[in-house]
């Protein structure tokens, strides 16, 4: 059986990032960003890497041909042995599509896209709140604050920061691009039959064990 590929689908501040690195945990995954992938191809000097420096210094977008180039190229690394979780690609039914002709040709297929259901307005609330220390641990408002004020329980470090668009206007506008872009490749992969669904409003914990019985599942 081939490695696991699962698809994490759902709106910003569903959790996907937060469950992702539980997966990579919990099962060995690795978790591939489209953006850090890109940021280390350029870094790398590869051949999509300088193909997609140079569409990024005209102020363009990077096509989704070099995005996929630049994931082909990471898959084939040995680290992915166990299986990998796709973070922000793909994001339209045409980029789903390219896909699948990537893996096919490496043998391999998605395994499972999983879809984590929210609220939109809950949405809202939970990612106006977020904020992140300077060494990358997550923090919320209102549901995950440091066990000491203003000090990072990972590092103990006292620097953070809120990204600029995490703004109640900012999310709602986000939504709605998702809604209209991204949402169809719920309906894209449930017609593929490999569709699953998991409720994100519920606590960390019990998202993690029902994510983890999905890819267990899959491992059988």
């Amino acid at each position: 059986m081939s490695a696991p590929v699962l698809i994490l689908l759902g709106p910003p501040g569903a959790g996907k990032g937060t469950q992702a690195r539980m997966l990579e945990e919990d099962f060995g995954l690795i978790q591939l960003s489209t953006g850090d992938l890109l940021r280390a191809a350029v870094a790398a000097g590869t051949v999509a890497g300088k193909q997609a420096k140079a569409v990024m210094e005209a102020g363009q977008l990077v096509s989704d041909d070099i995005v996929l180039a630049i994931l082909k190229d990471r898959m084939a690394q040995p680290d992915v042995a166990k299986g990998i979780i796709l973070d922000g690609f793909p994001r339209t039914a045409g980029q789903a599509a390219a896909l699948d002709v990537l893996l096919a040709e490496a043998g391999q297929k998605i395994t499972a896209a999983i879809s984590l259901e929210v609220d939109d307005e809950a949405m809202v609330g939970r990612v106006s709140g977020r904020y992140t220390c300077a060494c990358g641990e997550g923090y919320h408002d209102e549901f995950k604050r440091p066990a000491v004020a203003g000090v990072c329980d990972k590092c103990g470090g006292t620097t953070f920061k809120r990204r600029a668009d995490d703004n109640a206007e900012t999310v709602r506008d986000r939504l709605t691009a998702y809604h209209a872009q991204t949402a169809p490749l719920i309906a894209y992969y449930e017609g593929k039959g490999v569709l699953e669904r998991i409720d994100a409003m519920g606590n960390i914990a019990d998202i993690r064990t029902g994510l983890g019985q999905i890819v267990a599942g899959m491992a059988a």
